[in-house]
């Protein structure tokens, strides 16, 4: 360099850039040496206190360091930032050979789980699945069933009517009327849907809920035929120990009528708390085609003869899997959901 306090302080600096292990390092150097505080800058602010002939020998070696250690800086920066990028793309990079986060597995609202197996169970006694519109008329969803307009289930307070002649449909039957309208026997159809009542939302009621309305219409059908279909229905949805029992009842649309309950599935007949220590559990309701309805169709009564049935999917979704509150399967509440995933 040409002047040995200039040399000292290059060599010191030559070795403070060798050590160094990273940008953070090097900028320390740069202060320590460049920066105002430096050495080597000191020794710049100090030429005016040297001799005259040592000023301009000083001076032109600092500089000449000085240009030095700016360029030995910038050369070993820009490799440390390189290897620092380098390093921060290995950090980041997505390492293709982990398995991917999968997303939550979906599952069956239980209701639809009850819903397809009641329809899957009857497909595969020969029944198909009618549908029908839940706007009904007057006509479709009471008349044409032998409800006249006295009967309790035309009170305002169980039906929500759109104007005088149109309703949100109370039950699954008017698909019966529409069906025997559309076709002449025999018949065999199940109607899965929504229905709806006013009723006020609680444990065992919504104003909205879901029926299966089941109709076999033909030559020589009987109630023997109807509690043979019900028993193997029971078997298939409650297990193979299931019996069921019928009740006089009385609906406007059917005669003879009856209620039928089934053997409860958890007790098995001793009593329990789902069957309220009965032994019995009340599922659906049914009984042979009232000879009015099939003349409202064009059918002759004395010619055929037929069977219906309704049941609330809701309830059978209750009583399955042990459910005390209908309002469960309407709240979206995924720790519930989760449980029948």
């Amino acid at each position: 360099m040409g002047h040995p306090r200039v040399d000292a302080i290059v060599l010191q600096a030559r070795e403070a850039v060798a050590a160094a292990q990273s940008s953070a390092d090097l900028e320390k150097v740069r202060v320590g040496f460049l920066g105002r505080g430096g050495e080597l800058t000191q020794l710049l602010r100090s030429l005016g206190s040297l001799a005259g002939e040592e000023r301009p020998l000083v001076g032109a070696a600092a500089n000449e360091a000085k240009r030095e250690l700016e360029a030995l800086l910038d050369a070993r920066l820009a490799t440390a930032l390189e290897i620092e990028r380098q390093a921060e793309r290995r950090r980041r990079r997505l390492d293709l050979t982990l398995p991917g986060r999968r997303p939550p597995k979906g599952s069956l609202h239980p209701l639809t789980r009850v819903h397809d197996e009641i329809v899957a169970i009857f497909a595969g006694l020969g029944f198909s699945v009618a549908e029908g519109p839940e706007i009904e008329t007057d006509y479709h969803n009471f008349e044409a069933l032998n409800i006249p307009r006295d009967h309790p289930a035309r009170d305002m307070q169980d039906t929500l009517y759109l104007s005088e002649s149109t309703l949100l449909r109370t039950h699954t039957s008017p698909v019966q009327i529409r069906a025997m309208l559309a076709q002449k026997p025999p018949v065999r159809i199940i109607v899965p849907g929504r229905v709806y009542r006013r009723d006020v939302a609680d444990a065992t009621h919504s104003p909205m809920f879901h029926q299966v309305e089941g109709l076999a219409v033909d030559r020589n059908i009987t109630m023997a035929d109807l509690r043979g279909t019900l028993e193997l229905f029971a078997r298939e949805m409650f297990g193979p120990r299931s019996r069921i029992r019928f009740r006089p009842s009385f609906f406007p649309f059917t005669e003879p009528s009856a209620e039928v309950d089934v053997l409860c599935f958890v007790c098995h007949g001793a009593g329990c708390r789902l069957c309220k220590q009965g032994g019995w559990l009340e599922i659906l309701g049914s009984g042979m085609v009232h000879p009015r309805v099939l003349r409202n169709v064009g059918y002759d009564p004395e010619d055929v003869t037929g069977w219906a049935f309704g049941m609330g999917i809701d309830r059978i979704a209750m009583l399955k899997y042990g459910i005390d509150d209908l309002r469960l399967f309407f709240e979206n509440d995924l720790r519930f959901l989760r449980q029948f995933a």
